[in-house]
C-alpha cells in the first residue's frame, strides 16, 4: 500500500512532465488530424444532426502518439516494465480497433482479439496475486491469469459500446479516471498511478474535439484504446473492483445489450434499432418488441431528448458511480489498512 507522505519530489515531477507531454501532443496534433483525414475523405455521418456534418474518423491514432510518447518518457525516467506492459496492451488494443475502423468484422473479432492485448499483462509480470474486494483481499495467483484475460476484453468493448453519441466515449472515461486515480494512489505505487496520467490527460484534450458538437469521432481504435489502458492500469494499480464500479453505466449498456440479443454482434448487425431519430431530431425509445435493451434506450423512456441532453444525463450516472467508487476505497482502505493512513 502506498506511503502518502511524498517525500520524494521526483514523484511530482515526472506526473507534471508526463501529463503535460501528453495533453499537448494530443491538443496540437488533433487539428492535423483532422485536417489530414479530412483531405483523405475518412469520414463518416453525424446522423443525430439535422445537416448530417460529415465528422472526421477514427481519432485514435492521435490518442496513442500522445500515451506512447508519455508513457516512453515515463519508462526512460523510471524503467518499470509494468509501464511497457500497459503501453503494449494499449497498443494491441488499438491495432484491433484499426482493422475493425478500415474493414467491418463479425461481432466476435472484437472480444476474441482484444485477448491478445492482456498477454503482455500476463508476460511482463504487470498484475499481483490479490484482488482487493470491498471488504477485503482474496489470494488468487491462478485464477488471476483468467480473470485479465476476460478483464481487457470486456472493458474494451464496453467503452466501445458506448460510444454512441458525441462526447460520450471520451468524456465518460474523463470522469471514471477520477475514482481509479484516488485508488491507485492508495493502493497501487507511484509508478502506476503516473502511468495512468496519460490517459486522463491525453482524452481530456482529445474531448475539447470530440465533446458536442463532435469535430472528430475517435472510432473503433480511439475507444478499444481507451478502454484496454483503462483495464490495464487498474489491473497494474491493483484498483480492478474500484474501476469496474465507476464504469457500470458501461458495463450495464453492455450487459442488457447481450442479454437483450443473446449473442455478440456488431450493432451495425441489429435490424430493430433500439432509439428512433424524430423529425426535430430528438431521439425516442423504439416500441419494437424485438429491439435490443440498451443503457440509452431506458434513459429514453420517459420521454425523448436530444443528443447532448443524452449525453448530461449518461455523464450524470458515471458521476454517481464514481462516487460509489469512492465509497468503495474508503470501505477497502479501512478493511485493508485498519483506517490508519501511514
Amino acid at each position: 500500500m502506498l506511503d502518502l507522505r511524498f517525500e520524494d519530489i521526483s514523484f511530482l515531477i515526472f506526473g507534471i512532465i508526463i501529463s503535460t507531454v501528453s495533453f499537448f501532443i494530443v491538443l496540437f496534433t488533433t487539428p492535423k488530424i483532422i485536417f489530414f483525414l479530412l483531405s483523405r475523405g475518412k469520414v463518416v455521418e453525424d446522423y443525430h444532426k439535422p445537416e448530417k456534418p460529415r465528422v472526421p474518423r477514427p481519432g485514435g491514432p492521435v490518442l496513442l502518439l500522445g500515451i506512447a510518447i508519455a508513457e516512453i518518457a515515463l519508462y526512460l525516467l523510471t524503467p518499470n516494465i509494468k509501464i511497457i506492459a500497459i503501453l503494449l496492451t494499449t497498443i494491441i488494443a488499438f491495432i484491433v480497433g484499426v482493422i475493425d475502423d478500415r474493414k467491418a468484422m463479425p461481432g466476435w473479432f472484437k472480444p476474441v482479439a482484444l485477448i491478445a492485448a492482456a498477454i503482455p499483462l500476463i508476460l511482463l509480470g504487470a498484475h499481483g496475486t490479490h484482488l482487493n474486494l470491498i471488504f477485503g483481499s482474496a489470494f488468487i495467483p491462478l485464477l488471476y491469469i483468467p480473470f485479465i484475460l476476460i478483464i481487457i476484453p470486456v472493458i474494451g468493448n464496453t467503452i466501445n459500446s458506448i460510444d454512441v453519441l458525441n462526447g460520450v466515449a471520451s468524456g465518460f472515461i474523463i470522469i471514471a479516471m477520477a475514482p481509479l486515480l484516488v485508488s491507485i494512489l492508495i493502493f497501487g505505487t507511484h509508478d502506476m498511478f503516473i502511468a495512468a496520467l496519460p490517459l486522463l490527460f491525453g482524452t481530456l484534450a482529445f474531448y475539447k474535439y470530440h465533446k458536442f458538437p463532435s469535430k472528430i469521432f475517435p472510432g473503433d481504435s480511439g475507444t478499444l484504446l481507451m478502454g484496454a489502458m483503462y483495464g490495464s492500469i487498474a489491473i497494474a494499480g491493483n484498483s480492478e473492483i474500484i474501476g469496474v464500479i465507476a464504469l457500470l453505466p458501461a458495463v450495464m449498456n453492455s450487459f442488457l445489450f447481450l442479454a437483450s440479443v443473446k449473442k455478440v454482434v456488431e450493432h451495425r448487425e441489429v435490424k430493430n434499432r433500439p432509439t428512433l431519430l424524430m423529425d426535430d431530431f430528438k431521439l425516442i425509445a423504439s416500441k419494437e418488441k424485438n429491439a435490443p435493451t440498451t443503457l440509452m434506450r431506458l434513459i429514453l423512456a420517459e420521454g425523448p431528448l436530444s443528443e447532448k441532453e443524452i449525453g448530461c444525463q449518461i455523464f450524470k450516472l458515471t458521476i454517481f458511480t464514481s462516487i460509489l467508487a469512492f465509497i468503495s476505497i474508503i470501505l477497502q482502505y479501512y478493511f485493508l489498512a485498519g483506517g490508519v493512513i501511514r
